[in-house]
Formats: C-alpha cells, sequence, structure tokens
C-alpha cells in the first residue's frame, strides 16, 4: 500500500473502486506494465483494523456460508435503503420496507473488493444471447458471444470438472472451461451433503419433479447427463439449456476468492506498477478544457461514506491525483452514476437542481436501472437438517472446527446453495429466464438484521425464485444532495410503476412459485415439509401476483451508465468511453443495456477484462 498523495504524476491510470469491475481491470493493467492507482473508499475486510472486537472479521469474510452475516458486518457494509414504488401505500405493504430510512434495504459493500466481499459467490454464465444483442445494437463484433466466452476462459479456473481439465491438457475441450484463469471455481455441494438423508431425499424428488414437467424432458435428461450439472458447460449455453444443476461457487480452499485477493496478489508481484489506496472517497473526476479526464479528488479517511453502518462525522482529509492517460470508474450502478453527476457528467436539469455546473448534458447517466426480481418460497422442515448439527455460525462451533482443519471440508465450505433449477417462465421465452436454487436456511429478502434468522432457524428449506431478463427499465439513480458524503437516491419503480412489459415479468415470477411449488408437492402431502410463505392461503394466481409485489426484492443492481448510442440514452461507447469526454471510462455492472444473464458478477469480471484489452489496444 502507498500513500497517494506523495506519488500524484506518477500514475497512467486511476482506477476507482475496486469491485469485481475496478479490480479485474487494474490488477490486468498492472500485469501488463502500467502505472496503476486503485482507489478505494472502503479498507481491508480481513484487517483487525477494520472491525471492532466481537465483529466477526476476518471470519465472516473467509468462511464462504458466513457470507450473510460479511453483508451486515460494521467492517464492511454500506446500507442503502431504496425504494421499490413510488406509491407509500404499495411500499409499505412489503414489511422489509424501513419507515425511518423510507427504503429497503439494499446491501453494498463499501471495502477492499467491493461487493465481491459480501456476495454469495456464484459464478454462472451469462446467456450467448445478452453479448450478442450488444454486438448488434453497437456493431461491434468484439462482443458477440463467441469472443466474449474468451474473457470467460481468461478469468477461470475450474476445479470442478476433473476428467475435462485433463482432455484440455490434450487439446480437447468441449466444455469451455478456462482451466488457468486467476478466479477459482467448484462445487457449493459438500460431500457431507451426500449423508444427510432427509436432504439427499430433498434433492431427488425435487430433481425427478422437474423431469416430470410435459415438455422437454428428454433434452433435459441429456444435457444433466451430457454436463452433470454444470450450469457452465459451454455446450448447455449454446443450446440455453434448461435443467437441474448444482451451482459453481468461487472459492480456493474452501475460503472466498474475489477481487480483494486478486488485488492484493497483483500488488505484492507488481508493487512498482499497481499501488492502492484504502479509505479514499472519490468525490470528483477532474478534466480539463477539453474535457479529458486528468485526474480524481478524493476524500481520504475511514468511514467517511454515510451509507456506512457507522459513518465518520469528521469530513477527511481532501486529495487530489493525476493521471497521464486515463480515469476508470467502477463504483457500481449507484457509485458510478453519483460520482458522474457530482463531476458535471448528467442530465443537465438534475445537476442545476443541486447547483452542480453541467460539463456534460448526457441525460443516461442514472437511467435505465434494472435489478432481478426475487421472491422466495419458504418451507419448514419436520426437524433440523443433520448436516447442520452443531451449527451456530459463529467461530469455534463444530461445523468451523470442520472448515478450519486442513483440509477443508464441511458445509461451511458451501454458500448454502444444495441444488438449482434452471427453466423458461413460458414456452415463448427466448431464453430461460427462471433461477430457482435451494437454501437450507430461512431467507425471504433483506431487511436490518435479516442474517441472524440462519443461526435461529435449522429446519427450513427456502427456494429462491430469481426472475432474469427482466423488461423493466424505468429505475433512476438521482442526487440526495451535492455532498459526496451522501448516498444518492434510488427509484426502481417496480411492476406496474415500472415500463413496458412489467406485467410479462410479473407474470413470470408467479409461474416461478407455482414451479417450485410443483417440486415440493410430494414432501409436502406427505409432511416432510410445510410451507410458511407464501403460505397455503395464497393460492390463486391473482393472490400470487400479490404476494410477489409486495415482497419482491433485488441485489443485482445494473446498467445504469449504459453502452449504446448517446441520443438513445446510452453514456458509453462499445469500447466503455463516455461520450462527450475524453480519456475517461466506466468498467462495472452498470455499461449493460440489458441485465445480463442471472447472476452478474461473472459478466462484470468478464466486460472488465475485455476493457483492460480495450484500454491496452490504445496505450
Amino acid at each position: 500500500m502507498s500513500d497517494a498523495a506523495d506519488r500524484s504524476g506518477d500514475y497512467e491510470y486511476i482506477v476507482v473502486g475496486s469491485g469485481a469491475g475496478g479490480g479485474t481491470v487494474a490488477a490486468r493493467l498492472a500485469e501488463a506494465g502500467c502505472r496503476v492507482l486503485l482507489l478505494e473508499a472502503g479498507g481491508d475486510p480481513c484487517t483487525a483494523a477494520a472491525a471492532a472486537p466481537g465483529d466477526g472479521i476476518p471470519e465472516h469474510y473467509r468462511v464462504p456460508v458466513f457470507h450473510a452475516f460479511a453483508s451486515e458486518n460494521p467492517a464492511l457494509r454500506w446500507d442503502f435503503f431504496v425504494r421499490h414504488y413510488a406509491d407509500d401505500a404499495r411500499q409499505r405493504r412489503d414489511d422489509k420496507y424501513c419507515e425511518k430510512q423510507d427504503g429497503v434495504l439494499y446491501p453494498r459493500a463499501g471495502t477492499l473488493g467491493g461487493c465481491t466481499s459480501h456476495n454469495a459467490m456464484l459464478v454462472v454464465y451469462p446467456h450467448n444471447s445478452d453479448w450478442d444483442d450488444i454486438a448488434r445494437l453497437t456493431g461491434d463484433e468484439s462482443w458477440s458471444a463467441s469472443n466474449m466466452r474468451r474473457y470467460f476462459q481468461r478469468i477461470e479456473n475450474c476445479r470442478h470438472r476433473p476428467p475435462y481439465r485433463l482432455l484440455a491438457k490434450l487439446g480437447i475441450d468441449p466444455s469451455r472451461h478456462g482451466w488457468n484463469g486467476w478466479l477459482p471455481t467448484r462445487k457449493a455441494i459438500p460431500e457431507a451433503a451426500l449423508a444427510d438423508r432427509p436432504l439427499k431425499r430433498t434433492i431427488f424428488e425435487s430433481w425427478a419433479a422437474t423431469l416430470g414437467k410435459p415438455s422437454g424432458w428428454l433434452a433435459r435428461l441429456r444435457w444433466a447427463l451430457m454436463s452433470q450439472g454444470d450450469p457452465n458447460d459451454w455446450r448447455l449455453v449454446q443450446d440455453d439449456a434448461e435443467g437441474v444443476h448444482y451451482v459453481p461457487l468461487s472459492t480456493r480452499d474452501g475460503e472466498r476468492y474475489g477481487t480483494r485477493e486478486r488485488v492484493l496478489e497483483t500488488a505484492a508481484r507488481h508493487r512498482e506498477h499497481l499501488h492502492v489506496e484504502l479509505d479514499a472517497l472519490a468525490t470528483r473526476v477532474l478534466f480539463d478544457d477539453s474535457l479529458r479526464a486528468i485526474g480524481v479528488e478524493y476524500l481520504k479517511g475511514a468511514r467517511l461514506y454515510r451509507a456506512h453502518a457507522q459513518p465518520a462525522t469528521n469530513e477527511g482529509e481532501r486529495r487530489t491525483v493525476y493521471a497521464s492517460r486515463e480515469v476508470i470508474l467502477a463504483g457500481g450502478a449507484f457509485n458510478t452514476p453519483q460520482l458522474l453527476m457530482l463531476s458535471g457528467v448528467g442530465p443537465r436539469d438534475a445537476l442545476a437542481a443541486h447547483g452542480i455546473a453541467c460539463r456534460v448534458d448526457l441525460p443516461g447517466v442514472g437511467r435505465n436501472l434494472q435489478d432481478r426480481y426475487e421472491v422466495g418460497v419458504v418451507n419448514r422442515m419436520p426437524s433440523d437438517w443433520p448436516i447442520l448439527e452443531g451449527c451456530t455460525f459463529a467461530k469455534g462451533d463444530r461445523r468451523f472446527v470442520e472448515w478450519d482443519a486442513k483440509p477443508r471440508k464441511g458445509v461451511y465450505t458451501t454458500n448454502g446453495a444444495v441444488m438449482a433449477f434452471v427453466a423458461r417462465s413460458a414456452p415463448t421465452k427466448r431464453v430461460p429466464d427462471l433461477f430457482c436454487f435451494a437454501l437450507l436456511g430461512k431467507f425471504r429478502g433483506y431487511f436490518p438484521g435479516y442474517s441472524k434468522l440462519f443461526p435461529q432457524h435449522l429446519d427450513y428449506l427456502t427456494w429462491a425464485i430469481l426472475k432474469a431478463h427482466t423488461n423493466n427499465r424505468a429505475g433512476v439513480v438521482t442526487l440526495r444532495s451535492a455532498d459526496p458524503r451522501d448516498p444518492p437516491r434510488v427509484d426502481f419503480r417496480y411492476f406496474d410503476e415500472g415500463s413496458a412489459g412489467g406485467e410479462e415479468d410479473l407474470d413470470a415470477v408467479v409461474a416461478g412459485v407455482k414451479l417450485v411449488r410443483r417440486m415440493t408437492a410430494s414432501l409436502c402431502e406427505r409432511k416432510l415439509c410445510e410451507e410458511e410463505e407464501p403460505g397455503p392461503r395464497v393460492q390463486s394466481d391473482e393472490a400470487i401476483r400479490e404476494y410477489v409485489k409486495d415482497n419482491a426484492w433485488g441485489h443485482h443492481a445494473s446498467c445504469t451508465c449504459p453502452i449504446g448510442p448517446r441520443e438513445a440514452g446510452g453514456v458509453l461507447d462499445s469500447a466503455f468511453r463516455v461520450h462527450g469526454t475524453r480519456a475517461l471510462r466506466v468498467v462495472d455492472a452498470s455499461v449493460f443495456p440489458r441485465i445480463p444473464g442471472f447472476f452478474i458478477v461473472s459478466a462484470v469480471y468478464m466486460i472488465a477484462e475485455k476493457a483492460a484489452d480495450a484500454i491496452l489496444a490504445e496505450r
């Protein structure tokens, strides 16, 4: 680590944000010999300085199954409170709504590694159409699906298909996994699950129920045999396959692995090229008279952003750093548009409302906000899961001792997901749009203290239903004030408040609830589980619709600085450059015109690698 204030002018590139986008592009540029400064508003989540006594650091970060606790750990959490609806009566029907904060909790991470420090570590490949659509929009064939797969292969070090790993060494690689990348991926299901008879029965009966769907069962069986449950097998991706899968995770030796590790390992190998400045809250991008980005102004100090769980009262030390080549913003779907607007780049009227001089009138900044819709079907089992026996989800319990041994094993090496099912909500869907995954625990969305439910309920199975490829593009991120320490206002405008296609989105989630109920029907009929939510009173399609509207949530915010033509609301060109400026790019989840795939982190890793190529090509 180095003090950036003493090195201003030494950098070719300044990257703001160390998450899946920023950490990845910064590391790759440094490996190519570039002089890079990485600014991160938070600290290192695994250092003693980050936490107060008893906060659970570093275990909440390191232990995969503790990811919910990481998202509520004061050492790394940023709490955003977002509106799903502008209508107050509708918003208040969600019991997760917090009156005092006027919103629903949306966990973010202000720390080294960004949201890869608290996410559930799922690595699920996007659909090919996600990339081909960008290629058509931009006329840039480098975005084609066949080309983009190379970036997945570049990042991945697949550890869950050993026979194919051996074949790849012989030049035979039908699965097109990556075998030598920086991101290790493994299966979520531990061997111990196979000894848990109730869990094994639940998995088998749910899997058997999926084969009972009236159409396509033969294709699903063929896909299952071909991939052995791997959702990222290239042959399944090409076919837009449906069916049952395990969930690959980004872990190494039973520990979380994300951009924190990528950045620290790269900085150790390339000390002269990568410098990391922690506790550095970017406040604006600096431009010269030609609108070329020449540097970044930031506040030096811990916990300065007011979304922090325990925000500081001091204002920090104002500092300035300069880049000889480019500034790259990677603060995510909320913070990147906020920083652009604070810098005078965004909708003129919105900037004027806060007394900010408009340097580039770019109406698309902060617009086009998108997310998945998620709901949970929560089932209570007759008794605690045997695999969770002895779990208190704390350092020192029986399962933690298993995890802490060498080699690491047991349920704590997982994220709690035991299986997943991919399906189309309707036969007319171009690609599968439902990802339903089973979690050992009670989960009904995010609210303050939600993680405390897990140690209290060891006898629950939640089917989380994720609706991908949503139609709604009406969400917006706007400034709350001109103070860079204030979080922006986030309005998602769910369902009937959203853009065209809201009813179709709602119907898809309803179809997901009904699908999951079919999968668990046999277990419920034999009293091997009891549905608590939505519950037996919620049966008709209309009742399910109301339940979904009242309870849905999301956690993959994206698309607020989209690639596309400026006149159509685009903010970036196909090489991630901000329209109307020079030497300024965005590389994070905000760049997508439409939200890709099921879980966004793999797509962000991929576009960060692509951005590094684009930057290096112009060097």
